[in-house]
C-alpha cells in the first residue's frame, strides 16, 4: 500500500520507523502530485529530511482515486498495534555505552 524511501540499517530501526509512522498517521498529511514520466498520481507525505517519510506504492489515474488511497492508508496504519520491543538486556546496555 506504501513504501518508504529511506534505508535502515537494521530490522529494529525499521519497525521502529514504522512505530513512529503509526503513532502519528492522525496528524499525516500528504501532498498528492502529478507522476513525472508517466500518468497518474502519486502521494507523498514529507519527510524531515530531503527523503520522503512515506509514499504510494503505484500512481492513480484520478486524484480523487489518489486521496482516497491516502485515506485508507491512514486508516489502516491508525489500526495497527503499537510496536512491543523485547526489554534490553544490561549486556545489549552496556554494549551501547561502549559505543
Amino acid at each position: 500500500m506504501a513504501i518508504t524511501p529511506a534505508a535502515y540499517r537494521t530490522a529494529v530501526e525499521a519497525e521502529l520507523g514504522f512505530d513512529g509512522l503509526r503513532a502519528g498517521a492522525d496528524a499525516l498529511v500528504a501532498r498528492i502530485t502529478h507522476v513525472r514520466d508517466g500518468i497518474g498520481w502519486v502521494w507523498v507525505v514529507p519527510g524531515s529530511r530531503t527523503v520522503p517519510e512515506v509514499r504510494s506504492s503505484r500512481a492513480y489515474e484520478r486524484y480523487a482515486t489518489c486521496q482516497n488511497a491516502f485515506r485508507r492508508f491512514v486508516v489502516l496504519l491508525a489500526k495497527q498495534p503499537a510496536l512491543e520491543l523485547p526489554e534490553r538486556t544490561a549486556a545489549s546496555r552496556a554494549s551501547d555505552a561502549a559505543r
